[in-house]
């Protein structure tokens, strides 16, 4: 029997995009969940550099950094192919993960921070929406005609966007602005293929909410 362990943290996207993988390879496996604040012997022994999840354990052996892992999953398992066959399909969808991966943090920043600091960090996810929004164009998905690798790196704009804005009252997408970007997450959220995959989006604005409620003002 394959043994497979995911480390990870249930509100967590980048834990997300891993289980999405998992299971659109039919990978059996089990789902150790972790504690930010406590951070389980297993996780410091298995991620020592970074000390954060997700982390897969695969015969014994980790894997760390979701998109990582999700390539090696791809690679590894039998079942429908997560990156594109085409070489050139490849390249972009990889190219879109990475663009994706080093934006997530200053969109996040835009709900999180307050005063000059958040305005100035607005400002910088609306290019950031901006470009997303041009590259969706004419399009339904980010590479080619199902979801992928990139649309997998892109969970945070399909999901827990919607959810910070609504915990935090700071609306950084409307369809009137990015209807592009609005298009897809719609795609993304009522995709048969996808939908039995989404994380609960009550317990994820239940959990933020409290999160924002919690910040000092």
């Amino acid at each position: 029997m394959v043994d497979v362990k995911l480390l990870g943290l249930w509100y967590s996207p980048f834990s997300h995009r891993v289980e999405w993988a998992l299971k659109i390879k039919g990978v059996e496996y089990e789902y150790i969940e972790d504690d930010l604040h406590n951070k389980s012997s297993l996780l410091l022994e298995s991620n020592p550099i970074h000390k954060k999840v997700p982390v897969l354990i695969h015969n014994g052996k980790p894997i760390c950094e979701s998109m990582v892992i999700v390539e090696y999953i791809d690679e590894t398992f039998e079942g429908p192919s997560i990156l594109p066959k085409d070489p050139y399909d490849r390249a972009i969808a990889r190219f879109w993960a990475k663009f994706l991966d080093d934006k997530m943090a200053p969109l996040g920043k835009s709900f999180f921070l307050k005063g000059e600091e958040q305005e100035k960090a607005k400002e910088e996810a609306y290019e950031i929406l901006k470009i997303l929004d041009n590259e969706l164009k004419d399009k339904k998905l980010f590479v080619g005609d199902k979801f992928g690798f990139a649309d997998i790196a892109a969970n945070f704009m399909g999901i827990w966007v919607g959810v910070f804005e609504e915990a935090s009252g700071v609306v950084l997408v409307t369809s009137e602005k990015f209807s592009n970007l609005c298009a897809w997450r719609d795609e993304y959220i009522n995709c048969s293929e996808n939908k039995e995959y989404l994380p609960p989006r009550n317990e994820l604005l239940a959990h933020f909410q409290a999160r924002f409620q919690a910040a000092p003002k």
